[in-house]
């Protein structure tokens, strides 16, 4: 028995043998841990050493981290402060941008007004030369129907040939649809002085045979053709030559009128056989633009005949005027000789005047009282007063 603190213990007791190990467990586990916080303590000092550099480096890094953080603020600040600038700027250069392309827009839109307008104008401008060129078609059909009708295609060269005189002559020159000797009627007759004296002009239009010689896909027809507008305008030299070239009575010629340039130039091109046999006939083929020249020329002899007779009335008047001129001078004479004696009694006045005018100063100048006697009264001259 063993007495612990007044309580009594028994070493038999199983309880007191668990207790008496279990302690001795415990002295021997702290002799244990005690023996083992040595030795690590020991071992913990290189360690502690690390964890002081390693405290000493996270304090140096929380100090960078610290100026990192200041350094990244004052980024972040310079940033904000670009940033704020870029967008102001962005928004002036947007600004400006947007009313750049406000102005192009409106000036675009004014342009695209513009052209539209004026393409409207033009439009317009072509429906106008569109109605035209429907109405001038129906002039063409109109023209056509006139020119396959041989009557209407013959009053249609005689309106013609009449515009070119009346453009050409004076209207007492000529004298349109006039009735010869004959009995036969020219389109138009041209009063030429003699010689050659008064010409006819007769209007002749070949136009079946001339189309035909157009519209000819073979040369079988071409030749038919040119037959028929042969055979037609021979017709035509002969019929002017018998009816309107009369001796005595027109010129030895006359001229057969075409009213078609395209004629005139398909005969002296592929037909100058015809105008030979013109010539020889005395007949000459001219063309609206031919005729007028001619009709400028026939003018020029027509003036010049007109001149010529003429000249026997101004010579008659250049003697008149002569006469009157003669007469005048004599007038001229006698008002010269009566202007000189006129000169000549106004030069005698003139003396008249002036001996009187010396006459009166020496009366003038004479002294009564010296030459009165002594005895006698004198009357002095002496104004009488009024009143």
């Amino acid at each position: 028995m063993t007495q612990v603190s007044a309580q009594m213990f028994d070493f038999s007791d199983p309880r007191v043998l668990i207790g008496a190990g279990t302690l001795a467990l415990l002295v021997i586990l702290l002799l244990l841990v005690l023996r083992a916080a040595g030795r690590s303590a020991q071992a913990a000092q290189p360690l502690m050493r690390e964890m002081e550099w390693m405290s000493q480096r996270v304090q140096s890094l929380a100090d960078g981290q610290e100026r990192l953080a200041g350094g990244l603020h004052h980024v972040s600040e310079g940033q904000a402060h670009s940033q704020t600038a870029m967008l102001q700027l962005m928004e002036k250069r947007l600004a400006e941008v947007q009313r750049n392309m406000g102005e192009s827009l409106h000036g675009t839109a004014t342009r695209t007004a513009r052209s539209l307008g004026e393409l409207q104008q033009r439009l317009e401008t072509i429906d106008r030369a569109q109605a035209k060129i429907e109405k001038l078609s129906g002039d063409v059909l109109s023209l056509q129907d006139i020119l396959s009708n041989k009557q209407t295609r013959g009053a249609f060269g005689e309106i013609q040939l009449h515009d070119i005189v009346l453009k050409a002559l004076p209207s007492d020159s000529y004298t349109m649809q006039a009735t010869l000797s004959n009995g036969r009627r020219a389109d138009c007759l041209i009063h030429l002085p003699n010689p050659p004296g008064p010409i006819v002009i007769d209007s002749k239009f070949p136009l079946e045979a001339y189309e035909a010689l157009r519209a000819a896909k073979s040369q079988a027809e071409a030749n038919e053709a040119a037959r028929a507008l042969r055979t037609a305008v021979r017709a035509h030299i002969k019929a002017i030559s018998e009816r309107y070239i009369l001796e005595g009575e027109t010129a030895d010629g006359a001229l057969m009128f075409l009213p078609s340039e395209a004629v005139y130039a398909e005969l002296h091109a592929n037909f100058p056989e015809l105008v030979r046999e013109g010539f020889t006939a005395r007949v000459w083929i001219v063309s609206p633009t031919t005729c007028m020249a001619t009709l400028n020329t026939m003018r020029a002899v027509l003036k010049d005949a007109r001149m010529r007779e003429q000249a026997g009335a101004i010579r008659k008047e250049l003697a008149m005027l002569y006469t009157d001129v003669e007469r005048l001078g004599a007038r001229v004479e006698n008002l010269d000789r009566h202007f000189g004696q006129a000169a000549k009694d106004i030069a005698e006045i003139k003396i008249s005047s002036d001996k009187a005018t010396r006459r009166a100063r020496r009366l003038d100048n004479f002294d009564f009282e010296e030459l009165a006697p002594e005895d006698d009264h004198v009357v002095p001259l002496v104004r009488r007063e009024d009143g």
